[in-house]
């Protein structure tokens, strides 16, 4: 009887990892697109950032204890949408916009529907969407070395020549987080390396789309007008760090697959037959919605099922 094992409910298999700690391990993988930001487009984009990490944070904490609630700060999820948020703001914007969205990301998106592991969209992005259709004006205006000007996507749109190589380091004008694909890449590789993320989801995407350039694009195998598209906008932004959200994508190996596929041809479609040179935001809480229908149907077959309609 000594040797008897005890048993206990599932799960069996457990990890270190927590909630804080994965986060943190994704305000790391921010920095240097955040300090990038900060460094190219100066003091502007630090208050922005502050504003938005305040709201997100302070707001969580108000809701918390105004609901007494067990107040979960501490494990930086408000601080990593707070950080996601500012970086796809531009610097143009007043402060108020910001702490709006951030009000909106924590309270409308995230705790009125049970907080985390509840939403079902990403915060951030569903903050800018709201934004950008409230304040069109305020949020597509964007500037570079001080001067006001089209983004290179929107040039892009318009038929005129854009540098890839300013686009890749940063050199352009854009929201805060996105405009240099070296520093979010730089990031997305630190995830990938502390195994937060995988690269399933980013590469079917990223994928997808450059096919779909390829394919529908106009410009055939021109490789700067793909990389151009590759590097501007959101897209890195979104592949690495907001579709790869663990509430708001599918956990099937299959489902990440197909909703990486569905994210690359929305993106696709918005941004090559849209009205607007973007499109990641909308494709990814567009997609965000379809993730339970998307588990539905590649929910692996459990062991030992049996086939209905089979007599037995």
């Amino acid at each position: 009887m000594s040797h008897m094992l005890n048993v206990s409910c599932a799960p069996h298999v457990r990890s270190k990892d927590s909630t804080h700690s994965i986060m943190f391990d994704v305000v790391i993988a921010l920095l240097p697109a955040t300090a990038f930001g900060i460094f190219h487009f100066g003091y502007r984009a630090l208050i922005i950032m502050l504003v938005s990490i305040a709201a997100c944070v302070g707001t969580e904490y108000l809701y918390q204890r105004g609901m007494k609630q067990k107040i979960t700060i501490e494990d930086g999820s408000a601080l990593v949408t707070g950080m996601l948020l500012g970086m796809n703001l531009s610097v143009e914007v007043p402060w108020w916009i910001p702490l709006l969205g951030g009000i909106f990301a924590i309270l409308v998106v995230k705790q009125l529907f049970g907080g985390l592991g509840q939403n079902f969209m990403n915060p951030a992005l569903a903050a800018r969407c709201f934004l950008l259709i409230s304040f069109a004006g305020r949020m597509t205006k964007f500037s570079c070395d001080g001067v006001s000007g089209a983004t290179p996507l929107a040039l892009l749109k318009n038929g005129e020549q854009v540098n890839v190589t300013n686009m890749f380091l940063g050199f352009i004008g854009g929201t805060i987080g996105e405009v240099s694909a070296l520093a979010v890449l730089i990031g997305a590789a630190y995830l990938v390396w502390k195994k937060v993320i995988s690269l399933r989801i980013p590469l079917t995407y990223i994928g997808t789309f450059a096919l779909f350039v390829l394919l529908f694009g106009g410009h055939g195998l021109d490789f700067s007008y793909l990389g151009a598209q590759l590097f501007g906008g959101g897209l890195m932004l979104g592949a690495f760090f907001m579709a790869t959200d663990y509430v708001t994508s599918p956990i099937t190996p299959n489902g990440q697959i197909v909703f990486g596929v569905m994210l690359g041809i929305l993106t696709g479609i918005f941004r090559i037959f849209g009205a607007s040179a973007e499109g990641v935001s909308y494709a990814i809480i567009f997609c965000n919605m379809l993730v339970p229908l998307i588990e539905r149907i590649t929910l692996p077959t459990a062991f030992g099922k049996e086939k209905a309609g089979n007599g037995k």
